[in-house]
C-alpha cells in the first residue's frame, strides 16, 4: 500500500478572518476549481461548514470521465482549520487538512492531503503520468485564483509538491 501526500502553502496579504469567511462556504470550492473539471455541488448547501456535514459533488477529473464524490467535514476549528474526508469517490483514501495561520505578510493557507490511489498496481502506473500532474495543476490553479481574488501578485508566496510517504 503506497500513500502519497500533497502539500500546498500560499501566503496572501489578507486577514485570517477574510480567508476563513471564503473557505468556510462550501459553494466557494466551485470558484477555485478549474472550469474544465465541470465541477458541480449536488448537495443542498444552506449553511457554512460544520463537523458531520456531507457534501456531494460531480466532477470530471479527465476528459470523458465523470464521477461523483462524497466528502464529510470531520473537524472544524472556527477560523483556524478544517478537515474533509472522502466517503465515496475516485480515491481509495482522501484526507484533506486545511490550516490558516496569521503571519506578518497576512495569512498563510496550508493544505495537506494524504491520499491512496485505487486499482492497485494500475493506479500506481498511471499516477506519475496522469494523476500527479492533474493534482498539481488543480492546486496551482487554486493558488492563482486565490491570488486574483485576494492578493497582490508581488506579495503572494506559493508552493505545491507531492511525495510518497
Amino acid at each position: 500500500m503506497r500513500l502519497y501526500q500533497l502539500y500546498a502553502v500560499q501566503t496572501l496579504p489578507i486577514f485570517k478572518t477574510k480567508a476563513w469567511e471564503f473557505l468556510k462556504n462550501p459553494r466557494n470550492l466551485k470558484e477555485i476549481t478549474p472550469d474544465h473539471m465541470d465541477f458541480h455541488i449536488l448537495s443542498d448547501i444552506d449553511r457554512p461548514m460544520f463537523p458531520g456535514q456531507i457534501i456531494q459533488y460531480k466532477v470530471n477529473p479527465f476528459p470523458g470521465l465523470s464521477t461523483k464524490w462524497v466528502t464529510e467535514i470531520t473537524h472544524v476549528v472556527e477560523g483556524s482549520y478544517f478537515v474533509d474526508e472522502q466517503r465515496f469517490g475516485p480515491y481509495a483514501l482522501w484526507h484533506h487538512k486545511h490550516f490558516l495561520k496569521e503571519v506578518p505578510e497576512g495569512v498563510q493557507m496550508e493544505d495537506i492531503i494524504d491520499f491512496k490511489l485505487p486499482f492497485g498496481i494500475l493506479g500506481q502506473l498511471v499516477y506519475p503520468i496522469l494523476i500527479k500532474q492533474q493534482l498539481l495543476k488543480i492546486f496551482r490553479y487554486r493558488q492563482q485564483k486565490l491570488t486574483k481574488l485576494f492578493g497582490e501578485v508581488e506579495k503572494v508566496q506559493n508552493f505545491v509538491e507531492i511525495k510518497s510517504i
